[in-house]
């Protein structure tokens, strides 16, 4: 997985313990290697099968370079689920523009996580993992989304865009169905290009708006 420098950079040092967020800008470059050898180790292995000695070896820094920012595997592992976290949230943010409607917004963002999955199917994975090697993160991870989502539901609702009353409930729903059609799609579908996964959070947005009972 290999992420742009400069912001998203800036976020993954903060990944690390407090004590240990590199203070330089190579820092910040070694730190990015060990968090994306990371998601390459964790999602080719699995957390318990993953190895120290081997993600460094992935990422071409020395054994104990790995202990200047992470004190054990469980806390790079961490540190990971909060870098792709954050990382879907800025594709979404990337992917939306000012003057879009409510119901584009929603296309954008799923839009932009399916593009995010297809090309990191890994976050599936270390996602899932995490329900059991960190539940914590894993519910964090959840939360925040169907946060995000809500913020959107309501301020649609504030322009007059969306129905009254949307709130977590909706947005949950909306989350688990962009989940479950990433999985589906962008991660078991290997030959979706960027045009379907586009169609298809068209048609995601298209149920949005028209729901599935029939109006005639």
């Amino acid at each position: 997985m290999t992420v742009e420098s400069g912001s998203r950079a800036t976020v993954a040092a903060g990944a690390a313990a407090d004590d240990k967020r590199p203070r330089t800008e190579r820092g910040r470059r070694t730190l990015r290697k060990l968090l994306d050898a990371s998601a390459e180790e964790f999602g080719e292995k699995g957390f318990h099968e993953a190895s120290v000695s081997s993600i460094t070896r992935r990422a071409g820094v020395a054994l104990g370079t790995f202990y200047t920012y992470f004190d054990s595997k469980d806390a790079l592992f961490r540190a990971l689920v909060a870098d792709m976290s954050d990382n879907v949230k800025s594709s979404a943010r990337a992917a939306m523009k000012d003057d879009m409607g409510a119901l584009e917004i929603e296309h954008a963002a799923l839009g932009a996580f399916l593009e995010f999955a297809r090309e990191h199917k890994e976050i599936y994975r270390i996602i899932d993992e995490a329900e059991f090697v960190d539940p914590a993160s894993y519910r964090t991870h959840y939360e925040t989304i169907a946060q995000r989502i809500q913020a959107r539901l309501v301020s649609g609702s504030d322009k007059g865009e969306f129905r009254d009353g949307l709130g977590e409930i909706e947005a949950w729903a909306i989350m688990g169905m962009n989940v479950f059609v990433g999985l589906r799609y962008a991660v078991w579908e290997a030959g979706t290009d960027a045009s379907g996964t586009d169609e298809i959070a068209q048609t995601v947005n298209r149920l949005l708006a028209q729901g599935i009972a029939r109006t005639d």
